[in-house]
């Protein structure tokens, strides 16, 4: 039985941390990959914002928030208690602050902005995870949860703008979160690659369905 209709974008860290939900929670979806370049027509009529991830639940809703698919999953089953680790305080920091700034490090010929200084600001904010990190093996107390897959996929972009730079940072918490993170069983699953969706062709489901 599948819970909906997903769609994404491999990369787009706002994709990655609704797939991880979705893991989690053990919800299948029909996944419709997307091309940011050619968005589907059937997308765009769901959501005219034309951003992903969407979802479409099997009674017509929408869902196009990507922070809202996560709790909407886990509310309807959460067997590994991750809104108990949900910050949203720290959430929205990623979200707001954190975001703004790692855009316009990222891209600074798209915003006009100075890279450098939006990278010292955002840095601020890896700084403040390093600290809680430090104390704490995850964002939210011992174990994964809400906060950590919330945010790492966007810790992830902003290391990989400069790698070089990133690994001389004296952050060695945040780089042990964000290492094993990225090694786990459970981001592997959700970078699983699948070709562009034609509507034509057999749907694709997520998580891969076992043979």
């Amino acid at each position: 039985m599948t819970h909906g209709i997903l769609y994404s974008f491999r990369r787009c860290p706002y994709a990655m941390r609704a797939r991880l939900a979705l893991v989690a929670s053990r919800t299948c979806v029909e996944l419709r990959e997307v091309k940011l370049s050619a968005k589907p027509e059937a997308m765009l009529a769901a959501s005219p914002k034309g951003t992903v991830p969407v979802l479409i639940l099997p009674d017509g809703r929408i869902i196009d928030q990507s922070i809202d698919i996560m709790r909407s999953a886990l509310a309807r089953n959460d067997p590994e208690d991750w809104l108990n680790r949900d910050d949203p305080e720290l959430i929205a920091m990623n979200d707001g602050p954190f975001k703004h700034d790692l855009d316009r490090y990222k891209y600074p010929e798209r915003h006009g902005s100075d890279a450098v200084s939006h990278r010292a600001a955002a840095l601020t904010f890896l700084e403040k995870l390093e600290r809680r990190l430090a104390t704490n093996s995850y964002l939210s107390g011992a174990r994964w949860g809400m906060t950590d897959a919330a945010i790492l996929p966007f810790v992830r972009q902003f290391a990989a703008v400069d790698q070089g730079w990133f690994d001389a940072l004296p952050l060695p918490s945040l780089k042990t979160w964000l290492s094993e993170g990225l090694v786990s069983k459970l981001f592997a699953t959700i970078m699983s690659r699948v070709p562009p969706w034609v509507p034509e062709e057999a749907p694709v489901f997520f998580p891969p369905q076992k043979g």
